[in-house]
């Protein structure tokens, strides 16, 4: 039995979707540990796309135990609305292959409407939300004033936890010139849903030490990337969750024992969407180009994401920071036409050589990037699947990559479609 954490290296958008479905095929028990409908995986499966936000990626796949568990919140009618969309596609959803942890904190329509008020009044400060809610309700989580799943099962308890919560809301919006929020229409239209979220509900705790008894394969699926990390991410241009591989244990409720691999997905070049900074971004005809054939738009939202170079520095902080025992790196074939690469191998701050990315803000947004430049190859790898097939300046440039990160390449895509994997390592089989 081997237990493996799926966490992107970067700041989200590395290609898990593609990934975790390559692994899901080899796991028993897919879960979700943080996070919300604010990080969406794309998955191409025969031709068929699908784009997931909260579900997670081993729904598509027959035979699997998909779970949501307590460290993500949940929109419930987001949910709901992504089970109708992804039946549609002849995807079975019932409770012999979908859990969702009691303990999870709901998304509330107020928590989207605080996020959009916040986002439209910070001005310059911004962060660059997904305005889906989710920072709003993870403070209420943190605020021990949170609807959970559980709360659905009476009406009683429901209406005296809206009280709390609106409480605390409502107190913000008068103070905001906002129209307070009403109680009874929510909880109508709460009561009307329980039902059908929860059948489903379940203690996710009880359910994946029952699996590891039974020596299931668990594979733990994080949401966007470490350097959106709350604690280690670019503060305050992050997400509201950890997203580091430790999350796994705290998010569902297993123990760090329980993690036995740690995969970080890694994109051949950097991306990000929204706000915060981002020491290699081109904002030129290169930029252009990797946005253009890497089709870099937010599953979401479809914001255009920010691209630049690859960010060596910072992919072996990350690697460092969660633990990853090896890289599947993702993308390689966007980089196909450039005439030269480089990659950032260190940073300039106030004059100074620095080999890591400081924890201020005005420090990070002062950086000045060292780069290391590689001739290009100029020629296709979509869908090569044997590593010796690649041009010797791909391999050269992969190389070099592993070199400098300090961690083995386990796998290298060169296509959306699943298939196209270059296999080095399998992380169920070492």
């Amino acid at each position: 039995m081997k237990n493996i954490v799926v966490v992107g290296s970067q700041w989200g958008d590395e290609g898990k979707g593609k990934i975790v479905d390559w692994l899901s095929e080899q796991a028993d028990v897919v879960v979700r540990f943080q996070g919300g409908h604010n990080a969406g995986h794309t998955l191409v499966i025969d031709g068929v796309t699908y784009k997931l936000r909260l579900l997670p990626s081993g729904i598509v796949r027959k035979g699997k135990i998909s779970i949501i568990g307590n460290g993500v919140v949940v929109d419930p009618w987001a949910l709901l609305e992504e089970i109708n969309e992804i039946k549609s596609k002849d995807v079975q959803v019932d409770t012999n292959n979908f859990i969702i942890s009691e303990s999870a904190n709901l998304i509330l329509p107020f928590h989207r409407e605080m996020d959009e008020i916040r986002e439209d009044t910070a001005g310059k400060g911004k962060i660059g939300t997904t305005r889906r809610g989710i920072g709003p309700a993870y403070e209420d989580k943190v605020g021990r004033r949170s609807i959970r799943v559980m709360d659905l099962r009476s009406e009683k308890n429901l209406d005296e936890r809206l009280e709390s919560v609106l409480l605390h809301h409502n107190a913000i919006r008068k103070g905001l010139g906002k129209k307070i929020f009403e109680k009874n229409q929510l909880k109508k239209d709460l009561l009307k849903i329980a039902p059908e979220i929860l059948k489903f509900s379940q203690p996710v705790w009880l359910k994946i030490n029952q699996f590891k008894r039974q020596k299931k394969k668990i594979l733990f699926e994080g949401a966007q990337g470490v350097l959106l990390d709350v604690d280690h991410g670019t503060y305050p241009f992050v997400t509201s969750s950890n997203t580091v591989a430790s999350s796994a244990a705290t998010g569902t409720g297993c123990g760090p024992n329980s993690i036995n691999y740690v995969l970080g997905i890694t994109k051949a070049y950097t991306t990000r969407v929204g706000e915060g900074p981002f020491p290699t971004e081109l904002k030129d005809n290169i930029g252009d180009l990797l946005g253009t054939r890497g089709k870099e738009f937010g599953t979401v939202t479809s914001r255009k994401r920010r691209c630049g170079w690859f960010d060596g520095v910072l992919v072996r902080q990350t690697i460092k920071i969660s633990g990853i025992d090896g890289i599947a790196l993702t993308k390689l074939d966007v980089l196909d036409e450039l005439n030269e690469i480089k990659m950032c191998v260190q940073y300039e701050l106030d004059g100074k050589k620095v080999d890591y990315l400081p924890a201020a803000v005005e420090d990070q947004l002062k950086i000045k990037p060292i780069y290391k430049t590689f001739p290009g190859w100029k020629t296709s790898t979509k869908g090569i699947k044997n590593i010796d097939e690649l041009p010797d300046n791909a391999k050269n440039y992969i190389f070099s990559v592993e070199d400098f990160i300090e961690t083995k390449i386990s796998s290298v895509s060169t296509s959306p479609e699943r298939e196209d994997t270059i296999l080095i390592e399998n992380p169920f089989e070492i």
